[in-house]
């Protein structure tokens, strides 16, 4: 292969800047800044906060997944995967906007409900284009590029002038309040305008030709073509269900990780910058992930990353019980949590990296909006799984370090899926 060949083609560096325009969005509005503005917002109104956030997050979440293959299967037609992608994105751009200019809970948790269901439409249509902008060779580079990117572009630039503004605002008369709204425009302004190149040189080359009569039939026949496909492919059942378990298990650490770490008495901002170096590490190791699958294959990567994960769950509970048993102090403690941190750092970019494209290279590319629907699918329904197991074994025990040997079992059902299924996998 040529040195030509090996550089990105435009297409390539256009599709992967959405992830760098994307992430600000899940940095800012979904986890660390808004939901806290939200939440301030609602109690000092008298309701709560996190109650409505929940709801509304959930309803968010099921409104995409229940309407994902329907999605996909409009963006399957040819002259329609770009149209959808942009009426997902400018819903999610014009709501996020709306936040910013009230201070109404109720108009803040509207805004942040209908521009979640534009952002998650917009990547669910995203993804869907990765057959169209490159070769099955070449997917685990193209997509492990752009989780790196937006790791280390709207993960972390936006999100440290928001945290400077919001720390330091004061000093030259910005209060908390307006540095949050400031936070959110810069939200914006970095969504939209790295998703520019996107929208106007990124192309749908693969499709099928609409129906021109009962379109609504037709779709939803093919619908229940590709999901009957699903399930008679033995190579895509596979991964789809292990991707169910393990996407699941990730999730879970990624939106518990700081609960857990609190419930056990760990000092807040200590968390909060072990997770900035997370962001940070994943960054490099997103890339080294795709090296490592042109090297050795993008099954025994996954099988890899899965087990690390596993290790990671298990170090996770050896610290929570170190404290709960009082052979770890909480300086320990934190220490070996910035350990994990570094550790989920190395896989977590590479694991849905390499998921994305391994997925994008099984299913056939006139209908890869279809199959992504149902991959968006399987990600958000497991999405419910893993903080439900985690709730119910502290009901159960009342002990948070037990919680994780849940989590761990996830692990342990995707690795077994993974082996059970590799004879499939593999050919």
């Amino acid at each position: 292969m040529t040195a030509k060949t090996m550089r990105m083609s435009r297409n390539e560096k256009n599709w992967i800047l959405y992830d760098w325009a994307n992430s600000v969005y899940a940095t800012i509005i979904m986890t660390a800044i808004f939901p806290i503005y939200f939440t301030n917002a609602a109690n000092s109104s008298g309701q709560s906060g996190d109650y409505w956030w929940s709801i509304a997050t959930s309803v968010a979440m099921a409104v995409v997944a229940i309407s994902a293959p329907l999605i996909g299967a409009f963006a399957d037609f040819r002259g329609y995967k770009k149209k959808l992608f942009t009426f997902f994105f400018v819903i999610g751009l014009l709501f996020t906007l709306l936040t910013a200019f009230t201070d109404n809970w109720i108009l803040l948790l509207l805004g942040y409900a209908i521009s979640h269901v534009g952002f998650s439409g917009s990547c669910l249509v995203y993804d869907s284009f990765l057959p169209d902008i490159t070769t099955n060779d070449r997917m685990d580079k193209v997509s492990s590029y752009g989780y790196a990117l937006g790791y280390i572009g709207g993960s972390t630039i936006p999100f440290l002038i928001s945290i400077a503004l919001i720390t330091f605002g004061e000093k030259i008369g910005i209060d908390s309040v307006m540095a949050v709204k400031i936070s959110i425009i810069i939200t914006v302004l970095w969504w939209g305008l790295f998703t520019l190149p996107f929208l106007k040189n990124v192309t749908q080359k693969h499709g099928i030709e609409k129906p021109k009569t009962n379109l609504v039939r037709e779709t939803f026949w093919s619908i229940g073509k590709t999901l009957k496909n699903i399930f008679k492919n033995k190579k895509i059942f596979y991964f789809i269900l292990a991707y169910f378990f393990y996407i699941d298990g990730v999730g879970t650490i990624i939106s518990m990780s700081t609960s857990y770490g609190t419930a056990l008495g760990l000092d807040s901002t200590g968390m909060i910058l072990a997770l900035l170096v997370t962001q940070l590490v994943a960054f490099p190791f997103s890339i080294l992930f795709s090296i490592l699958s042109k090297k050795f294959g993008s099954l025994k990567i996954l099988i890899c990353a899965v087990f690390l994960y596993l290790c990671i769950c298990i170090l996770g509970f050896i610290m929570g019980f170190g404290i709960e048993e009082g052979f770890l102090s909480l300086a320990e403690a934190l220490i070996l949590f910035w350990v994990l941190a570094v550790l989920v750092g190395t896989v977590q970019g590479g694991i849905q990296a390499i998921s994305r494209s391994y997925y994008g290279k099984l299913v056939p590319p006139d209908n890869a909006g279809e199959y992504f629907g149902f991959f968006d699918i399987f990600g958000k329904f497991a999405a419910v799984l893993g903080p439900a197991l985690y709730a119910l074994t502290i009901d159960l025990t009342g002990r948070s370090s037990f919680a994780i040997l849940s989590i761990i079992l996830l692990f342990v059902m995707a690795l077994l899926i993974l082996l059970i299924g590799r004879k499939h996998l593999v050919k």
